[in-house]
């Protein structure tokens, strides 16, 4: 166990950067999860990674199971990566010109993932997923696109209709500046409710069915076995596409992704994270026929100068080639020693709780029973995930700061490490229910 003496308490250097941040960003942050709205106090500020470990602006260190919302799947500054990156930063960072590791990292993409036959490189996953709908609407000559409560995909306009993440944390339904017209252009329905998702598409005409394949941004969230089936063969039999956003469960919950979990081939799919292996970048991609309406083959217009940068191919080509099956797998025994012993600590204390993981995605709800849809994960104790939280941070454990967000594990995670991790989850679990600390 975890001593007392061994709490971190010393945030000052954090509070004192945070201080001067909130004078030059909203809520002092670029991006609204890391504000710690969602668990109250205050952020701690970042200096250097190395490995499954982070240290704060004031020292301390952490095991971190946040890895920079999903990307970092070798790990903290795995050496790999910036060996790669420093070879080709020397080369030049930017040329608004085709270089030959675009290609490189296409061809690897599309060897996991052969439904990816062509794709376009963007600087992030809203990119990615906002294009997609631009191209559904295109192809299929509809305007409907159908996405589910919960899920998140990014920040264009027509996502931000009941979204999981930093809008469900902030308690924001949908966005002020999202003009109604719009808004309505945007269906949603409960995960995993087939028998809605049939219903809609039969009566409204559909460009696009839209999900997260594994709902990370909602809290972990896995479909039932007929779910996704359900959604093909309903997209089949209306002419809607199905879309797999996979910024977040790309290379992560398979070697292929979705389609080689479920056995489902989707039209489209966006990507990011693990494809930049810490750098700026998404893509989207599918079958030939349907990716030659864009520029310049086609009519459809989607553009970017820092689209598929030498950084971010380099940091993507070396994540994917160290990324191997054995290793794939490695990860995957680490998640599942980890969440069983997270839910035998449960079980010690008596908490409701429920635990999963597919790959090296994992997530928990203090609830009791397997969670299918958002509504039934806004029913979990979100005030002991709060004090457990601080808690588990005191101790040198990373979450995300947040009851609604999926956690990562990484290559660089052993299992000492997880027994570490167990030991002090589990002397923080037992503070938060004594609300001691």
């Amino acid at each position: 166990m975890t001593s007392p003496s061994a709490l971190l308490t010393n945030n000052a250097r954090s509070a004192e950067i945070m201080a001067r941040a909130r004078g030059r960003f909203p809520g002092g942050v670029n991006s609204p999860v890391r504000a710690f709205r969602g668990v109250g106090g205050e952020p701690v500020v970042a200096a250097r990674g190395k490995g499954a470990r982070v240290w704060d602006a004031d020292g301390n260190e952490y095991i971190d199971y946040v890895l920079s919302w999903g990307p970092l799947v070798l790990g903290h500054a795995p050496d790999v990566v910036l060996e790669e990156v420093a070879r080709v930063m020397q080369l030049g960072t930017s040329f608004g010109m085709p270089t030959e590791r675009e290609v490189e990292l296409a061809d690897r993409i599309a060897e996991r993932m052969p439904h990816l036959e062509m794709v376009r490189f963007t600087s992030s996953g809203t990119e990615a997923a906002m294009s997609i709908a631009r191209l559904a609407r295109a192809i299929t000559k509809r305007e409907y696109i159908l996405k589910f409560e919960g899920c998140y995909h990014g920040h264009a306009d027509a996502f931000l209709v009941k979204a999981g993440s930093g809008v469900a944390t902030l308690g924001l339904p949908d966005s002020p500046g999202v003009p109604d017209a719009l808004a309505k252009l945007t269906l949603t329905c409960a995960y995993n409710d087939l028998e809605a998702v049939e219903r809609i598409a039969r009566e409204v005409p559909l460009a696009a069915i839209m999900l997260e394949p594994i709902v990370g941004n909602g809290g972990y969230i896995e479909p039932t076995a007929d779910f996704i089936p359900g959604l093909r063969r309903i997209a089949d039999e209306t002419g809607a596409l199905l879309v797999f956003d996979e910024v977040m469960t790309g290379f992560r919950i398979a070697y292929g992704g979705a389609a080689e979990r479920f056995g489902v081939t989707p039209d489209l799919t966006a990507l990011g994270k693990v494809i930049g292996g810490g750098l700026p970048v998404a893509a989207y991609g599918g079958k030939r026929e349907f990716m030659e309406h864009i520029a310049p083959t086609g009519p459809v217009y989607q553009a970017g100068t820092l689209s598929g940068n030498p950084l971010a191919m380099a940091g993507g080509l070396a994540t994917l080639r160290a990324l191997t099956r054995e290793v794939h797998d490695g990860i995957t025994v680490q998640t599942a020693n980890l969440v069983q012993g997270m839910r035998d600590l449960a079980a010690r204390h008596g908490v409701p709780f429920t635990a999963s993981h597919s790959g090296s995605m994992w997530g928990f709800f203090f609830r009791d029973g397997v969670v299918r849809t958002f509504e039934e994960a806004k029913t979990c104790d979100v005030a002991l995930f709060k004090r457990f939280f601080h808690a588990a941070r005191r101790r040198g454990v990373s979450l995300a700061p947040s009851a609604f967000e999926a956690a990562f594990m990484s290559a660089a995670h052993g299992p000492a490490d997880i027994a570490e991790t167990l030991n002090r989850l589990d002397d923080a679990l037992g503070a938060a229910l004594a609300q001691t600390d």
